[in-house]
């Protein structure tokens, strides 16, 4: 049997706390003070007005096909270099950075389930998105249903959806909206984003991730679901059964956000054997 030599074990280089001693787990995604709040605003008043019934159906249309481009995993990570996202309060530094930073704090936990580490690793690939033309309204920023009345959880719900014409709606401002009790997720229109982009790439590749790791990608933004427990009432027991998964994801989402940053070509040949086992080869996107 042939033995691969992967290099000098990188979880030496680099292994994140899930806070740092100078950032509280209170100081995350605060969305009213400091010198980002401003363009987190403006972004989330942009997603606000124009992410309605019609306009996410529309993106699936123009991205489900995945024929915009074809390039490895890897690729995708990297090209991320050239991201900041303009909704998160809490980074201003390339979401490539933030993809090892997740994986590793992942790592640190869960050494047993490399499926999982590879989930933190990719979970924000998506974002490509805003490098092909769409604005970072589309694509980035915490996640909702449309079709239903946009509940209080909602980031900055009382001062943005005011020119959303979902809003005032009948047939989608009222609890249910065009959906019956207890759905399920799988059949909600969810405000379009990385999320359900990346969701929607894996399928089509037929990445041989576990259901655990699928949703934890396709919900990981949706925020008044998973921390603040609003829209129970769409979910089916599947859902239920997701949810503990998305919550363990997201502490590792949130929480490795620190200032020092991971040494990437350290990290980079043991999360390649992790891409050619769950996402091998040119993937369609």
């Amino acid at each position: 049997m042939r033995v691969i030599d992967l290099g000098p074990d990188p979880s030496l280089a680099y292994r994140p706390n899930l806070t740092s001693e100078t950032k509280k787990e209170e100081d995350y995604r605060n969305f009213e003070k400091g010198s980002v709040a401003q363009h987190v605003y403006n972004t989330y008043k942009l997603m606000h007005t124009n992410q309605n019934v019609d306009f996410v159906k529309q993106k699936h249309l123009e991205w489900s096909g995945c024929n915009h481009a074809e390039m490895t995993m890897m690729d995708a990570i990297m090209s991320l270099d050239k991201l900041v996202d303009e909704s998160d309060p809490d980074v201003d530094f390339p979401n490539s950075f933030h993809a090892f930073q997740t994986a590793e704090g992942i790592r640190k936990e869960h050494p047993d389930k490399d499926w999982f580490q590879l989930v933190g690793l990719i979970h924000d690939v998506g974002k490509v998105m805003a490098l092909w033309g769409e604005p970072q309204w589309a694509v980035v920023g915490d996640t909702f249903p449309v079709g239903c009345a946009f509940q209080s959880s909602i980031v900055f719900r009382d001062s943005t959806f005011m020119e959303n014409p979902d809003d005032t709606n009948p047939s989608y401002n009222c609890k249910y909206g065009i959906y019956q009790k207890n759905c399920g997720l799988d059949n909600v229109l969810m405000s379009w984003g990385n999320d359900e982009y990346l969701y929607r790439v894996l399928q089509f590749n037929k990445c041989p991730l576990p259901k655990e790791g699928l949703n934890m990608i396709r919900y990981h933004s949706f925020y008044p679901w998973h921390s603040q427990g609003d829209y129970m009432y769409l979910c089916d027991d599947n859902d239920l059964q997701m949810l503990p998964w998305v919550k363990a994801f997201n502490k590792f989402d949130l929480y490795t956000k620190v200032e020092e940053l991971p040494d990437v070509e350290k990290l980079r040949v043991y999360y390649q054997s992790l891409v050619d086992k769950y996402c091998p080869g040119i993937l369609k996107w």
